[in-house]
């Protein structure tokens, strides 16, 4: 077979075609740092670049998800153990109250101050946190708990409606007990609110139920020297203070000491899951870095070589392609 000077022209153009197109694409590689810059440079590796890529976008959601319900556990556990200075005191209140030598005037005087921290209670109660009442429930946005004047001015507590003194219905009651859900990891939920129900309705160590609204509204009636209906106490019956209501006040303290312990340990689970998390992130970025990024070294070697190969190229096609008549018949 003949070998002409078109065939020679069409084989070199052919070939420096091909490695001007290796010399562009590793060139395109190190100003990007990536393999591949299209799909259809790789169909697989870029599918598997999006999947990465998207996984790694969830889990740094999952993240935010970790710290905003870390700082809700730290404010329900700051507001707990404000509720629970506040029963200290109410304790305290409570034992100097069995003193004998009282008068009525002290014991007036033990009741308004307890009054008083029945109302800080409540206002324990509607800590906000992020435009949410932390023990609202999934009725966040209006306050669960405030006080109003009962019998004989004694102060009672009940859940809050619409700040005109209305009970709550039932659906709205049934809102203030139930749970707040956070996914932090793939298919992951986690409760993590504590909710006012908790606190206020709950069972004491021998599961006797206890309601924290009977509770504030005995104390204060005992101290007036009235029963629960109202009745005058017997002389007697003033004993309740130091006894009934006295251990109801402890069976609260306790219950509230166990939510916290709680609160304390989903604190822990939520530590541990943003370090879990931490970790899967830097994996998943790792495996993403293997799966798009170049190695930079071996790209540069491979950019020098296929430029000295280019440069090859054209010095051998000047010798061996005769650009004109004369050149080739010489």
């Amino acid at each position: 077979m003949r070998i002409t000077n078109k065939m020679l022209s069409n084989n070199f153009l052919r070939d420096m075609r091909t490695n001007l197109t290796n010399l562009k694409t590793l060139q395109e590689q190190m100003t990007s740092g990536k393999a591949v810059r299209r799909p259809s440079d790789n169909p697989f590796k870029v599918a598997r670049a999006m999947q990465l890529h998207t996984e790694i976008n969830l889990n740094k959601q999952y993240n935010e998800n970790i710290k905003d319900t870390l700082n809700w556990l730290d404010t329900t556990d700051t507001a707990l153990g404000q509720a629970g200075d506040i029963f200290h005191r109410i304790r305290e209140l409570l034992i100097s109250s069995g003193n004998g030598a009282y008068s009525e005037g002290e014991r007036k005087a033990i009741k308004d101050e307890i009054n008083e921290k029945i109302s800080e209670f409540s206002q324990v109660m509607n800590t906000n946190f992020d435009g949410k009442y932390i023990f609202g429930g999934t009725r966040g946005t209006t306050k669960p708990m405030d006080t109003a004047a009962g019998i004989n001015d004694n102060t009672r507590l009940f859940y809050y409606k619409k700040g005109g003194g209305e009970l709550l219905n039932g659906a709205e009651y049934q809102q203030i007990g139930e749970k707040l859900k956070v996914e932090i990891s793939q298919g992951v939920d986690f409760t993590y609110n504590v909710s006012a129900k908790d606190i206020i309705e709950f069972k004491n160590a021998t599961g006797q139920a206890k309601d924290l609204r009977d509770i504030f509204k005995n104390i204060v009636n005992h101290l007036d020297g009235k029963n629960e209906d109202g009745t005058d106490l017997d002389a007697d019956s003033v004993k309740k203070l130091v006894n009934e209501d006295l251990k109801d006040i402890s069976d609260t303290m306790n219950n509230i000491l166990k939510l916290r312990s709680e609160v304390g340990a989903k604190q822990n689970s939520m530590e541990s899951a943003s370090e879990k998390n931490k970790d899967q992130n830097f994996n998943m970025t790792e495996i993403l870095s293997k799966t798009e990024d170049i190695d930079i070294t071996e790209t540069t070697m491979q950019f020098a070589t296929a430029q000295t190969v280019y440069i090859a190229s054209l010095q051998t096609s000047a010798r061996v392609l005769q650009p004109t008549l004369i050149d080739y018949i010489r």
